[in-house]
């Protein structure tokens, strides 16, 4: 229930957000993206339906390694089958398998549904919803309960509508979610809805809402209703979500602590909402929308004439929040006027302080801008940013030079796949080291010989592994010749980490990524240079 003005955020990014169309994410994306929301201070973590598909079934395995986060997680199913008792039905046995502390059951709440899909009585669906939340209560230490379609059944049906939600308190539902399913329901039809219910059902039950945005207005519906009374909020990050997305808990959430003055996350944490915005789109390889509400790149920056004018002078003028509220800049397009303080923010959390160095300051903030503008990003990179840091700063010793690398692809015939070989010849310690290694494509080749070379002298690598691999073409317009991003994943026993590399060259692009993953390997390590 809400304490002190506190409401609490429920994020399914990792189940109803990959419905999206593009939208897809590896079980260690999930894995990362989880730990980022739970450090963010997201309450519950949906990360996906078990019983539907073995990639989610296999992300419930990986997160029992990680007890950091696992009190927060969720998992989502649906109500037991008609005529199959719990017991015996395959998707709820898979809820309890997973072992995590909340499930989420979703029930049909709109008659029409469960006449025309579900085929069954309007009495065998009320049964089906007490008996399966009754029976998840023995698993769980909470049940929460999604009423798929209420606000339409409620407008079709009013009675059964409330029926159903009634039968899952009941059972012993600790929450109960309205949901706006389709996504049609405006905001003041929302609230009418939510007063007449909350007078008709137990008052100690927690509501909740859950908005999809085919009106546009799933961020609107889901702040009235909150201001109605609703205690427990559904959501994703950047709005992911099947047809037009979900409600976005990058503008839910900012709206609801900064202009309700509701506590949704710690203030600090707010600071994080852009970074968490953009880390989600460079795991789901997408391009981040620079116009979105609060966290887009172009959210609070101005062009020329009148606006800029003004905004030095006062800059409430044309911004109706500090932008380092939610970690975003004011930016004025013809020169970029912020940045510095942000750097020094981020520099903290690496342990490094940098606040007295002015010098190193204004020539990191050039070098930032100078990247940025040949596109390279850092979220969903934090690696490459943070060796970019201490390099800049002198709390950096070389590893190793490269001397050269070369990458042969060889196709001897139309049916066989071409064989790659890659040589490398760096300098480590004044010793040079000149090898090859093979793979199954030229960046795995490379990789392969970078480690053959510099495992002699650093063995530690040999525990290190690359386990994702991302492009992202940037100038598509120029075929071909288009500028290319890389995102490369690695990990070892103890941590997961980003490194990113640009360039017109693939292999180049690779090439850098690959360096700083190996990089940040053996400076996270202490190693020592003993040369």
């Amino acid at each position: 229930m809400s304490v002190n003005n506190k409401i609490v955020i429920y994020d399914t990014t990792l189940r109803d957000g990959t419905q999206a169309e593009e939208v897809n994410f590896t079980v260690q994306d999930k894995v990362r993206i989880a730990h980022k929301l739970a450090d963010f201070g997201i309450d519950y973590i949906e990360g996906g339906w078990p019983g539907s598909n073995p990639r989610d079934g296999e992300f419930y395995k990986e997160i029992k390694k990680h007890p950091s986060i696992f009190d927060k997680m969720a998992a989502f199913g649906s109500t037991r089958r008609s005529g199959k008792p719990c017991e015996q039905d395959n998707s709820i046995q898979a809820l309890i398998k997973t072992e995590v502390p909340t499930f989420t059951i979703f029930g049909k709440s709109w008659d029409l549904h469960v006449i025309k899909a579900l085929k069954i009585t309007l009495d065998e669906n009320i049964e089906i919803i007490h008996d399966t939340i009754k029976y998840l209560k023995k698993y769980a230490d909470c049940v929460i309960y999604d009423a798929e379609h209420y606000f339409d059944g409620y407008k079709r049906n009013k009675t059964y509508a409330l029926k159903t939600i009634n039968a899952a308190i009941e059972a012993g539902a600790e929450t109960v979610v309205l949901c706006d399913t389709n996504g049609g329901v405006l905001p003041d039809e929302i609230i009418d809805i939510i007063e007449e219910t909350k007078q008709n059902i137990n008052n100690n039950v927690q509501l909740g809402i859950h908005c999809h945005n085919d009106s546009d207005t799933a961020v609107a519906s889901s702040c009235f209703a909150v201001k109605h009374g609703v205690t427990h909020v559904q959501g994703t990050i950047n709005g992911y979500g099947e047809r037009c997305g979900n409600a976005n808990l990058c503008s839910v959430i900012p709206n609801l602590q900064l202009k309700y003055k509701f506590k949704c996350v710690e203030e600090e944490k707010l600071k994080m909402l852009r970074e968490l915005s953009y880390f989600v789109d460079e795991l789901g390889n997408l391009k981040h929308n620079t116009h979105q509400p609060y966290v887009g790149r172009s959210a609070f920056a101005h062009k020329g004439g009148i606006h800029v004018s003004a905004i030095l002078k006062d800059s409430a003028t044309y911004e109706h929040i500090n932008p380092e509220c939610v970690g975003n800049t004011q930016r004025v397009l013809l020169s970029d006027l912020s940045g510095k303080s942000n750097l020094i923010y981020k520099a903290k959390d690496f342990g490094i302080d940098i606040e007295s160095m002015d010098i190193k300051i204004k020539k990191l903030l050039e070098e930032l801008k100078d990247l940025e503008n040949k596109g390279y990003q850092y979220e969903g990179a934090e690696a490459s940013f943070e060796l970019l840091i201490r390099k800049a700063t002198g709390d950096f010793r070389k590893f190793f030079d490269l001397l050269s690398f070369r990458v042969l692809d060889e196709k001897r015939s139309s049916v066989e796949p071409p064989m790659t070989e890659a040589t490398v010849m760096l300098m480590v310690g004044g010793e040079i080291e000149h090898t090859a290694g093979v793979g199954n494509g030229p960046v795995n080749a490379l990789d392969n010989a970078l480690r053959k070379a510099l495992e002699k002298f650093y063995p530690n690598l040999k525990n290190m592994e690359l386990v994702d691999y991302k492009v992202r073409i940037l100038t598509s317009n120029e075929g071909t010749r288009a500028l290319t991003r890389v995102l490369i994943e690695s990990r070892d026993e103890n941590d997961i980490w980003g490194t990113v590399g640009v360039a017109r060259n693939i292999i180049e692009a690779s090439y850098q990524a690959l360096v700083d993953s190996i990089e940040y390997k053996l400076y996270k390590d202490n190693y020592k240079i003993k040369f």
